[in-house]
């Protein structure tokens, strides 16, 4: 079985979700990096 990105976002996700429950400041942080990555990944300079 191959990870990709595409099976990466649903794991992240869950695990996102699960630490926003546990400690609700971490959102912020949570948000900041998955955009900051989204917008790398977008632009293509990580594959």
């Amino acid at each position: 079985m191959t990870i990709s990105i595409a099976n990466l976002q649903p794991i992240v996700a869950l695990i996102a979700g699960v630490l926003i429950l546990v400690m609700p400041r971490l959102l912020n942080y949570i948000v900041a990096i998955y955009l900051i990555l989204v917008g790398i990944l977008g632009l293509g300079i990580l594959r």
